[in-house]
């Protein structure tokens, strides 16, 4: 499993649209059985609103490589707010797996 921090853009002001999550998971539910499968790996959505506006997603899911994973998570992401108008001010500014340092990493 993945986790991969999408970071989404609006212009300043624009509130976070309500049910984000939801709106991404759901897409991705109907993604997967319109593919014949159960779904497209994806496992959860969390959302962290960014100071200065704009919204960092953490999206948890199933993929056979990290480009994958990156790859998928951006494709879910775009999926979903095709054709949507609540959420048309947002746009994907970046896909990635964060780093994060621990003890097992060597100084």
């Amino acid at each position: 499993m993945y986790l991969i921090h999408v970071r989404l853009r609006a212009p300043a002001g624009v509130p976070e649209p309500p049910g984000l999550a939801a709106i991404i998971s759901s897409y991705a539910q109907r993604a997967g059985e319109a593919a014949g499968k159960e779904g497209c790996g994806l496992e959860h959505v969390s959302v962290h609103p960014r100071p200065g506006g704009g919204v960092t997603l953490g999206i948890f899911l199933l993929a056979p490589s990290l480009v994958a994973a990156e790859q998928i998570a951006v494709r879910l992401v775009e999926g979903a707010f095709a054709g949507r108008s609540d959420v048309r001010e947002y746009a994907v500014s970046g896909a990635e797996v964060v780093l994060v340092p621990g003890p097992w990493w060597d100084d």
